[in-house]
């Protein structure tokens, strides 16, 4: 399953997802601040979806809806 990106300003959180055990996953948001001074101005924080989903879909929608929030709290 392919990773979604969405981007505001400096930020990009990436939405996907991973297995944790037999039809049991888990979406993942990771969120990185770019300065623009290359690799190591790059601050980066992984964001856990609290509930585990039965399908890797319902994991992903869940990252994504998490993605939204995270962005949305952002102020540029």
């Amino acid at each position: 399953m392919d990773d979604i990106t969405y981007t505001k300003g400096i930020y990009t959180a990436t939405a996907s997802v991973r297995e944790l055990q037999t039809d049991s996953y888990q979406g993942l948001v990771t969120l990185t601040r770019d300065e623009g001074g290359g690799a190591n101005d790059q601050e980066t924080t992984v964001y856990e979806v609290e509930a585990t989903s039965s399908t890797p879909e319902e994991a992903l929608e869940e990252a994504k809806a998490l993605a939204h929030r995270i962005l949305g709290e952002i102020e540029l």
